[in-house]
């Protein structure tokens, strides 16, 4: 049952993406309003597609974000599932940072590089212009979403340590952090099997934005590690939960 599972949530989500493929490619042509149009049709499918395989998704806030701010995003990492359940239960539009290697999956990638920033971190200029483009982005379209742990956390424990970039960024740009945690998507989809999808909830739990005026504008590790302390604490209680 479980492979049958796994064949029907995939065929649902490429027959999903092949219906919706002709309008990314159209609205591809119109820059940053079109970046938002595509962000609108993805929000439309995660509502269906998560319905459809049974993974509802709840939003929990232990302080909901202000209306109308931008902010830098952040979110644990351990699951395929996270990407889509940003779509989902993100309320606001953001620009994800992603690993260049995601744009050479055939037809998907093109739609990974209209919404993402791409970054190859192995390489320190493509770092350093994907830092310009997300700065640009947060001045000029809204919020962006970054996975400060940059790749799945198999440590076994609730978080691995943070990269630095997404708390520089904040305290170049004035932007305060918001932490997001996702503790069940590991559940229902876990990095180390392609077929061990389950069924069930999928929380997005909002932590209290950070405010990055009370850190000074060097003090990349007091922010980091602040916001790795509320994460790690929110992610252990709702392992609990």
């Amino acid at each position: 049952m479980r492979y049958f599972y796994t064949t029907y949530c995939i065929v649902v989500f490429v027959v999903f993406f092949l219906l919706l493929f002709p309008f990314f490619i159209l609205f591809s042509f119109f820059g940053a309003w079109g970046r938002k149009a595509i962000w609108q049709l993805i929000r439309g499918w995660s509502y269906v597609w998560f319905f459809l395989i049974g993974m509802p998704a709840r939003r929990e806030y232990l302080q909901k974000p202000q209306r109308g701010r931008n902010y830098v995003v952040v979110a644990n990492h351990i699951s395929y599932l996270d990407t889509p359940l940003i779509f989902r239960t993100i309320p606001f539009f953001v620009r994800p940072l992603a690993k260049k290697e995601l744009a050479r999956i055939p037809l998907f990638g093109f739609l990974y590089k209209q919404m993402a920033v791409l970054v190859d971190r192995s390489d320190t200029k493509s770092k350093s212009r994907s830092m310009q483009l997300l700065r640009r982005s947060l001045q000029r379209e809204g919020s962006i979403f970054i996975f400060p742990e940059g790749t799945f956390n198999e440590t076994g424990e609730p978080l691995k340590s943070f990269y630095d970039g997404a708390f520089r960024l904040a305290l170049k740009t004035g932007t305060p952090i918001l932490p997001v945690i996702f503790p069940d998507t590991y559940k229902r989809w876990h990095y180390s099997s392609f077929w061990s999808w389950n069924a069930g909830i999928n929380r997005a739990i909002f932590l209290p934005e950070v405010d990055i005026a009370e850190f000074l504008p060097n003090d990349v590790q007091g922010l980091k590690q602040k916001v790795f302390d509320m994460m790690w604490k929110a992610q252990v209680v709702a392992n609990d939960r």
